[in-house]
């Protein structure tokens, strides 16, 4: 799924980072490990296209991602990527219903309401499709954005510290909700994080160190 080799990124006027060599097969899962300044973030925003101008390949599902436009580059993304971040980015105006069905509104891809329906019940979030972003609380609005990445019928998804403002028990609660969910769906799930406490529940990809 995933395959990252000589690859490196410098941003304008500061550090370059220099990423070691990892591939993930499909279906697999990974975490992209490492402290602050250790450029994690800055890697999964590479295999994710949200950042561009690297040198090296990068491929995703065989697609050198460096090789797309602009434009087919959202289309992949938007279509093959999902995305969780540490905070939930809901759009806090919209339902929980209108919130999943903006992410194939903004792929181009059909909006499917039986696909809202089976998602909210495997997320055990039934009763909540009519619900605003304010009346959920922390873990609900956490499963409606993992609710989100995965409606598209991703192939990959990517989380940005999903886990480091948690205490043990949630911490486990989330990351093996977040195993589940990719894995019925036959999703391949990479984690970006200095949460050393995921080490122990999935296989460490890449081991990044701070740059000077």
């Amino acid at each position: 799924m995933i395959r990252v080799k000589d690859t490196s990124y410098q941003y304008a006027g500061g550090t370059r980072m220099v990423f070691p060599d990892f591939h993930i097969p499909k279906g697999k899962h990974g975490v992209l490990l490492g402290e602050s300044g250790s450029g994690k973030t800055t890697l999964l925003h590479l295999i994710g296209g949200l950042l561009r101008g690297h040198e090296g390949r990068i491929e995703v599902n065989g697609v050198d991602l460096a090789s797309l436009t602009e434009h087919g580059l959202d289309q992949y993304r938007g279509r093959h990527f999902g995305f969780i971040f540490q905070k939930n980015h809901l759009i806090a105006s919209l339902t929980v219903e209108q919130n999943l069905l903006a992410a194939p509104f903004f792929a181009e891809l059909p909006q499917q309401e039986e696909q809202v329906d089976a998602l909210l019940a495997e997320l055990g979030l039934e009763g909540k499709r009519h619900a605003r972003v304010q009346e959920l609380s922390h873990g609900q609005a956490q499963r409606v954005a993992i609710a989100r990445a995965l409606i598209n019928k991703s192939a990959l998804i990517l989380a940005d510290e999903p886990t480091s403002a948690l205490d043990d028990r949630n911490c486990d609660k989330v990351i093996r909700l977040l195993m589940e969910a990719t894995t019925s769906h036959g999703a391949t799930l990479v984690v970006a994080t200095h949460d050393q406490r995921l080490k122990s529940v999935l296989p460490v990809a890449v081991q990044l160190e701070a740059h000077t």
